[in-house]
Order: structure tokens, then C-alpha cells, then sequence
């Protein structure tokens, strides 16, 4: 009898198959009905799509071979590029601590403190750089300066979530033996929770010099200085040769960057 009600629970439907709830339909419909306007607000339609194949092999053609001209001129953007990405993340990493301290559970002063801080950071996060780089650049002009702005705005906003976040899943004890011995919540917080979560902010900060030289590239565009401004006037001016060697540059930049973040990590972790 057992062996037989065994045999039937593994015919059984496991749980994952099981019919979906109301609530789930009405998701999955509400998805697909905002999938199709899109699709069809974006007049996605194979006529677009094949001439747009040819637009791009017309654009390949122009670009191939790359124009090296003005190469010394295009690495002297990427290097402000560079300086725009690790001044606005050191910049934005050091601001991020504080704020991850008064978001954490375990750091901030008061629960109030605690929600208006994580609603800022939130703010932080949510606007994107793109548009923290357009409003920097009306308020203090074209140049770097604007671009440096965006990124420690949204440095703010990614490393400080991340950091609160590591900070409020350490271990208990050594801030417990630190307040057992008559220490203060600065030193907890210099004695035990900074060493203890160390390793994972900075991974954190790792990926966000990686994010922020992504960042900086699209933020030139806008007018914000960096390799951007040089990707921009290219095409707008239809020398796809020298857009594409500026295109190589970015990805040997960036690829490299990655790399050595990546070893860096290793080490750490």
C-alpha cells in the first residue's frame, strides 16, 4: 500500500507546474499587453529591421578600416574619461559610507534617521547619471566637472544600498565583545563592523569604477566632458572611421579596467 502511494506522489505534478494564482495571471497579462503596445508603439516590423540590416552594413563599410589620424587627440580623451571615473567614484565611495552607516540597522542613530537616509540614497539611485550630468551641466557648465558630479551622485546611490546592506549581515560578536569592554558605538563601528565587512565594500567599490567608465563614456554626450564628446561629434559629423577607432578604444579601456578589478577582487574576497 505505501509502495503504491509512493508511486502515485511521483506521478504527482511537482508545485512548479501547479496552476498559477489569479494574481499571477493578472501579472503575466498585464506584462504581455505593455510588451505588445511597446512592440508596436516602437513599430517593430521585418521592413525596419532589413533596412536597418543594410544601414548598418553601409555604416560598417564606412567605418572599416579605422581612421588613427587623431588617435593622440582621442587618448587624451579617454584619459579624462579615466580621471572623470576614478575621482567621481573616490569621491562618491567616501560620501557612500556615511550614508551607509545611518541606513543600516545596526549603525544608524535612530529609525527615523534610518528612513529618511535610505529615501535619499533611493533618490540617488533612481535619478540616472544621464540625468544628474544634465543638471550638473546647466548648473556649473560643460566640462568634466559636470561629469565628475553625476558619477558621485550615483556612486552615492549604488555604493551606499550595497555597503548598508553588508554592514547591517555581520557577524554580531566582535561588536558585542567591543561594547562589553565599554567601547562606544564609534568604536564598534572602527573596531569591528569597518574590518569585518572590508573585503565586500571593496569589491562594491570595484564594480562601481567599472560602472562609472561606462558612465563617464555616455556622459560626454550630454556634454560632460571625456571620450564622449569625441564619439558624439564624430558621428555627427559622419566620420564613422574615427567613431570606430574611438569605439576600440573605449573597449580596450573598459576590458582592461575589468581585468584588473577582477584580479584585485580575487585577492581581496
Amino acid at each position: 500500500m505505501s509502495s503504491k502511494a509512493d508511486q502515485n506522489a511521483r506521478r504527482a505534478a511537482p508545485d512548479r507546474l501547479s496552476m498559477p494564482s489569479v494574481f499571477t495571471w493578472v501579472i503575466l497579462i498585464t506584462f504581455l499587453a505593455l510588451f505588445i503596445q511597446g512592440a508596436m508603439q516602437a513599430e517593430v516590423t521585418l521592413e525596419r529591421l532589413a533596412r536597418g540590416s543594410v544601414n548598418l552594413v553601409d555604416f560598417l563599410g564606412d567605418a572599416v578600416p579605422p581612421d588613427i589620424s587623431r588617435l593622440d587627440i582621442i587618448m587624451i580623451a579617454m584619459w579624462e574619461t579615466l580621471n572623470m571615473a576614478i575621482v567621481g567614484v573616490t569621491l562618491g565611495v567616501i560620501l557612500s559610507l556615511p550614508f551607509a552607516l545611518l541606513s543600516a540597522r545596526n549603525t544608524t542613530p535612530h529609525p527615523i534617521v534610518r528612513f529618511f537616509t535610505r529615501t535619499l540614497v533611493s533618490i540617488f539611485r533612481t535619478v540616472p547619471d544621464l540625468v544628474w550630468a544634465l543638471i550638473f551641466v546647466v548648473a556649473v557648465g560643460l566640462g568634466p566637472l559636470a561629469g565628475i558630479m553625476a558619477i558621485i551622485m550615483d556612486t552615492i546611490g549604488f555604493c551606499a544600498r550595497f555597503f548598508s546592506e553588508r554592514i547591517e549581515e555581520i557577524r554580531p560578536g566582535p561588536s558585542e565583545a567591543i561594547a562589553s569592554a565599554g567601547g562606544g558605538k564609534g568604536s564598534m563601528i572602527i573596531g569591528a563592523i569597518l574590518p569585518e565587512s572590508m573585503a565586500s565594500l571593496t569589491a562594491t567599490s570595484l564594480f562601481s569604477v567599472e560602472k562609472a567608465i561606462r558612465s563617464a563614456v555616455v556622459l560626454g554626450l550630454v556634454g560632460a566632458g571625456g571620450i564622449g564628446v569625441e564619439l558624439s561629434t564624430s558621428m555627427r559629423m559622419f566620420r564613422y572611421d574615427q567613431a570606430l577607432t574611438i569605439i576600440i578604444v573605449i573597449l580596450v579601456v573598459v576590458i582592461a579596467v575589468e581585468q584588473v578589478s577582477s584580479a584585485i577582487r580575487k585577492r581581496v574576497m
